[in-house]
């Protein structure tokens, strides 16, 4: 059973650029990669951690005006950048960590996510970087 719960309203800012106002999801992933290190002799495979291989998705609304989705994101694309995610708006705390991603690399950014009649929506990822965890 659940001890605590959260409603999920997360901040999210990409190059000291605060988009929390056009982000609807945000998923932080982190992986350290295992490597096979079973030897003769061992009766069940062993790993150990290599190196990590982090991810960021988060899904935005597009928009074009300056300093938000497009103006923030399109200089970054193909390029390392620090992007910071908590899970509310309040002080970062050990009850509110504040995830970071440094030297993150944005791969692509889709332009353009038009259909007719409904709000603009465009979903990108942030892959690799190193990993930190704020808790003050």
């Amino acid at each position: 059973m659940a001890t605590s719960t959260y409603l999920s309203n997360p901040t999210v800012t990409v190059n000291s650029v605060a988009l929390t106002g056009f982000s609807t999801a945000a998923t932080l992933t982190r992986t350290n990669t295992a490597q096979d290190t079973t030897v003769f002799g061992n009766t069940a495979r062993v790993y150990s951690a290599t190196i990590e291989d982090n991810e960021l998705t988060v899904s935005l609304y597009m928009t074009y005006a300056a300093s938000e989705t497009y103006a923030t994101l399109a200089t970054l694309v193909g390029t390392a950048t620090t992007v910071v995610v908590k899970p509310t708006s309040a002080a970062t705390s050990a009850t509110n960590p504040g995830f970071t991603l440094t030297n993150t690399y944005l791969e692509s950014l889709p332009v353009i996510n038009a259909n007719l009649g409904e709000i603009s929506s465009i979903d990108i990822t942030f892959k690799g970087g190193t990993y930190t965890a704020a808790t003050s």
